[in-house]
């Protein structure tokens, strides 16, 4: 005969037959089931698990603490810089933007490129001629001065970054300078560098992106002078040193100014980028001050440099100081627009450099910068800009209608351009596809 639960637990050692009946009294106390009731059934209660098949058997869950709330993972990102040569005015592209009655619009000059505007962060172009003043009057070379509405042209297409320290600056004397920055007062958005006011605050020009700033500095070989006036000194920022008191330009030293600025900017900001306008007109090869330059710059704390003035491209490349510091440097990106006469002069390099941002840094990446190839386009009879193209989208039968050939004795063939951009930016050439999302890299017209 099979003995009850309660004789076969008398049989139990004391100690146990105690757990035994508490358990069985707080089941019936609170209406759980008893032995024999509902087998199987899993009851969960204040971290208490309790089981009840033919023998009472207790399991105790461990108590659960609330989890602590995680800071969210850090989603690394890029930020893209993009910049273009010499917005060299000569007066045919003047009148291009001349309208009736009077009125002059820019807005042409940077057809084609509004996807790569789009997609950058950081826009750069190097304002060649001065603004310095509608009521001056309009020139050309080799004393220029150009509309202010090429300024409103820029600003409409969202650069952000003019640079204005050039061997023309000085070309309508210290009042086109003052004239020019107190146009650009009408576009606080843009911040222009290389020169600056009597009273200007601070010597560092910074552009913020989200979290991360650049610091933006801007210098010139010099104004087309031999010795910098009195008028000019602190207000245009020097590549090269001068003396202190007759101005004159050491053309083979870099001005301590510059290395001081870095060391600055250093502090300041996350990256340093450095534009000097500097180097030999229509030399393809960096001249040795540029390399010297280049070297003292990036050691100082320089992460990229941004070279312009020769009127033709230079290579791009890597910078290594003797404290092993690197920097990305681009000796020369040529014209952005431009009426020259030299065929080379109409290959120009668009600068684009993707920097990486992780939690904790920022680099640039090796593989998404380098340099797109372009083409400056201009008709003849009379000269007039007409547009500046993509390498990848010009042809032979533009080339062959290329307004240079009017000239005489010049010829420009697509084949050249190829070459030329082959043996000049080497590994460094980029394509529209390589720069731009899928559904913005499609060529335009």
């Amino acid at each position: 005969m099979r003995k009850s639960t309660f004789a076969r637990a008398l049989l139990l050692p004391p100690l146990v037959l105690a757990c035994v009946l508490s358990v069985s009294l707080i089941t019936s106390e609170t209406g759980l089931p008893v032995s024999g009731q509902s087998q199987g059934t899993t009851i969960e209660s204040q971290g208490t698990e309790v089981s009840h098949p033919d023998d009472v058997v207790v399991e105790t869950i461990p108590h659960q603490d609330e989890e602590t709330p995680q800071e969210p993972h850090f989603q690394e990102y890029d930020i893209s810089l993009m910049a273009l040569g010499d917005n060299l005015m000569h007066m045919g592209i003047v009148y291009t933007g001349r309208r009736e009655g009077g009125a002059y619009d820019y807005s042409f000059l940077f057809q084609g490129l509004e996807d790569c505007l789009a997609a950058a962060d950081v826009k750069i172009i190097n304002q060649e001629t001065i603004f310095g003043g509608n009521q001056l009057g309009f020139s050309g070379y080799p004393y220029f001065n150009s509309p202010t509405e090429i300024g409103d042209a820029i600003a409409a297409a969202e650069f952000n970054v003019v640079l204005h320290a050039t061997n023309h600056t000085a070309d309508q004397g210290i009042e086109g300078l003052n004239n020019c920055l107190s146009y650009w007062e009408s576009h606080p958005e843009v911040l222009v560098t290389g020169i600056r006011s009597e009273t200007a605050p601070d010597r560092i020009p910074l552009l913020s992106v989200g979290d991360i700033n650049f610091a933006i500095l801007n210098y010139t070989y010099g104004p087309n002078m031999s010795a910098l006036a009195p008028e000019f000194r602190g207000r245009l920022d020097m590549l090269c040193a001068y003396d202190a008191e007759s101005g004159a330009i050491d053309f083979t030293s870099l001005n301590p100014q510059v290395l001081e600025d870095i060391e600055e900017a250093r502090e300041l900001a996350e990256i340093v980028i450095v534009c000097p306008h500097w180097g030999t007109e229509y030399e393809t090869v960096p001249s040795s001050y540029q390399r010297s330059f280049a070297a003292e710059m990036t050691e100082a704390g320089a992460d990229l440099i941004i070279g312009t003035h020769p009127h033709v491209p230079q290579p791009v490349e890597w910078v290594t100081a003797e404290n092993g510091n690197t920097s990305l440097c681009y000796f020369s990106l040529g014209n952005y627009v431009s009426t020259q006469k030299q065929a080379l002069c109409m290959l120009e390099e668009m600068a684009w450099v993707t920097f990486h941002v992780t939690e904790n840094s920022i680099s640039i990446s090796p593989g998404e910068s380098g340099v797109v190839p372009l083409v400056c386009h201009y008709r003849s009879g009379p000269v007039r800009l007409e547009k500046v193209y993509l390498l990848e989208d010009y042809t032979e039968e533009m080339a062959a209608r290329h307004g240079i050939h009017s000239y005489g004795g010049v010829a420009l063939h697509l084949e050249d351009l190829r070459n030329w951009s082959k043996e000049i930016m080497g590994d460094f050439i980029l394509k529209k596809s390589d720069i731009l999302p899928e559904d913005l890299s499609v060529s335009q017209p």
